[in-house]
């Protein structure tokens, strides 16, 4: 029986207080955005291209349009809002960065708000740099992981690691290897940890030296190096970094590539913001 007050389970309900919080944390993330020189866009609800996006795509709802065509319930604004800007846009449009403040729908009854944006032909460091301000506007200091997708991807490739391992980060499997750097590079979480790089192999040197890089630009005291990190977005091809309080995944990006453009994005779960902030709010009173 269901009775006339319910919601179906992993949908989103605000009100009161936490309506007040979300609309405020939405009101700050737009101002800043808009100052950053961003441009806001609200994609259809509705789209033909998610599917592009997951390599599982259970997650996905879908639906028939009026000729019986697939479409799908947006799972991920990313890459509607890049083929919308330079497809649809782009004649009339001059931006290459666009934010969206909107929800996403995943199977069976999974809403998330999130606030993101993409940065047309840009790069790691500038969808990092906007969203560690994003959360300083908001009072909230999380762990910060940088990772590079290519080196899960190299080590399956040509190292005989199975990506499904790496998913699933069996670090027993993973250090039985016959490579005896893939030790080392397990325990590198430290920016000190990637000094010496001369152990391993150019391929893997290479791509540790750009998670270097932009680590060595970053002044954030909560950072992990996360070198074994796979990225499940199929669009992520460089570097990613995640966001996190605990168990609490708080926002992710990174640079990726969508039909042969280069751009970079973010994305902050706002429903875990609100949550962390109520929890705040309630022990400061």
């Amino acid at each position: 029986m269901i009775f006339e007050h319910e919601i179906p389970s992993g949908s989103k309900l605000y009100f009161g207080d936490s309506a007040k919080l979300k609309r405020d944390i939405e009101y700050r993330a737009s101002n800043l955005l808009y100052k950053e020189g961003f441009e806001e866009i609200v994609t259809p609800v509705f789209s033909y291209h998610q599917h592009d996006s997951f390599e599982n795509q259970n997650p996905l709802i879908r639906l028939n349009d009026s000729n019986n065509h697939t479409v799908t319930l947006r799972a991920d604004s990313t890459p509607d809002v890049v083929r919308i800007a330079t497809k649809r846009l782009g004649r009339s449009m001059e931006s290459k960065k666009w934010f969206y403040i909107q929800p996403v729908y995943l199977y069976p009854t999974k809403e998330q708000y999130q606030i993101g944006g993409e940065i047309i032909e840009g790069n790691f460091g500038d969808s990092l740099e906007v969203t560690l301000k994003l959360l300083k506007t908001l009072d909230i200091n999380p762990m910060l992981q940088i990772a590079n997708i290519c080196i899960p991807k190299l080590l399956s490739q040509k190292y005989g690691i199975s990506l499904d391992i790496l998913k699933s980060m069996q670090i027993e499997t993973i250090l039985k290897s016959e490579y005896k750097w893939i030790e080392s590079l397990v325990t590198i979480s430290t920016k000190d940890d990637l000094n010496d790089l001369s152990i391993y192999p150019d391929d893997i040197k290479e791509e540790l030296v750009k998670i270097k890089k932009e680590a060595e630009k970053i002044n954030y005291s909560n950072l992990i190096i996360s070198p074994l990190f796979y990225a499940k977005m199929r669009y992520y091809d460089s570097l990613t970094f995640k966001m996190f309080i605990g168990n609490e995944l708080l926002a992710m990006g990174g640079e990726y590539s969508i039909e042969e453009l280069k751009a970079a994005g973010f994305a902050i779960y706002l429903d875990e913001c609100i949550r962390l902030k109520s929890i705040d709010k309630e022990e400061k009173n």
